[in-house]
């Protein structure tokens, strides 16, 4: 064969391993790429007024987010309180709220009663690719995290909202994303996780694991990949890395009856907290049970209020 012949056969040949690996990478998206799964309530149906907004997010995308303010405090006695007392009143401490892979902010919103009549202002948002926000090209726990920092900033600039007392909480996957957003946004003021996995690698292999995919050498590859696209080493957004790097108070939530998440991972999360003031609170319930934490929103209000 000559040379033409061989640059030909070459060049054939790279096009077809390049054809290949695009493919593999398109089924790696496909099969790691989070449902989206439609709206089925909105605040009005726990009876709460709210405002439904866009807030501008990475990639020129938009969130889609409920903004319910907090409940009027004050009359009597505290109507007549000084100028100083009344314009503290004013404003109010706001929480954020992320909800997990493949969920949205409908999902929830069983927090949303208890954290308005304790006196909070709230901004429940869908990430990027979920609920009724805009499409990307991937989700992933950094791009949970970026927009949960862009919710932060649009409460953050609301008169009615006290910049300094503004808290992150969020679930499963947006657990991860708020500890990874506090880590690197010093004005959150506290945060509450909720059934966050201590490592995204140990996620993924559970996720393999379930598929009957070896870790050697696809599993691996597989995780090579991902941490290519998102930008990050799981290393480094893992909340056994994240944790320590928070100067904030956070509120650890799990339940014990969690199968996706064993309980172990949040205590390994609490064991790796380093300086940072953290509580751990479990719960009994499984992964994605809320009617078992509203049993305990007392205590995740009174760690808010101290917190705040």
């Amino acid at each position: 064969m000559g040379a033409p012949g061989l640059i030909a056969a070459f060049t054939a040949g790279a096009a077809t391993l390049a054809g290949g690996r695009a493919l593999v990478h398109w089924g790696i998206r496909k099969g790691l790429a989070a449902p989206r799964v439609p709206h089925h309530t909105d605040p009005g149906a726990f009876g709460l007024g709210f405002e439904t907004l866009r807030i501008g997010s990475e990639n020129g995308r938009s969130l889609h987010a409920w903004f319910i303010p907090a409940a009027a405090r004050g009359g009597g006695a505290r109507a007549a309180a000084s100028a100083l007392v009344a314009a503290d009143e004013a404003v109010a401490p706001a929480v954020v709220v992320m909800h997990g892979w493949g969920g949205n902010a409908a999902l929830m919103l069983p927090l949303a009663r208890p954290l308005h009549e304790a006196g909070y202002a709230t901004l429940f948002v869908d990430a990027r690719c979920h609920g009724a926000s805009d499409d990307d090209s991937f989700a992933s726990l950094p791009r949970f995290a970026e927009d949960a920092e862009h919710a932060f900033a649009w409460l953050a600039a609301q008169p009615a909202v006290d910049a300094a007392r503004i808290a992150l909480l969020g679930h499963s996957v947006g657990a991860g994303a708020v500890l990874f957003a506090a880590s690197r946004t010093p004005q959150v003021a506290a945060v509450v996780s909720v059934a966050a996995f201590s490592h995204p690698a140990a996620m993924m292999r559970r996720w393999l694991a379930a598929r009957h995919i070896p870790e050697k050498p696809v599993g691996r590859y597989i995780l090579d990949y991902v941490q290519k696209t998102i930008g990050h080493r799981f290393d480094d957004i893992a909340p056994l890395a994240t944790i320590a790097r928070i100067r904030r108070p956070v509120l650890l939530v799990h339940g014990e009856d969690d199968e996706i998440v064993p309980i172990d991972e949040a205590q390994q999360i609490f064991a790796a907290r380093g300086d940072t003031p953290v509580e751990l609170m479990t719960v009994s319930g499984d992964h994605e049970s809320f009617a078992d934490l509203e049993h305990h929103m007392g205590q995740l209000v009174a760690f808010l209020n101290r917190a705040l």
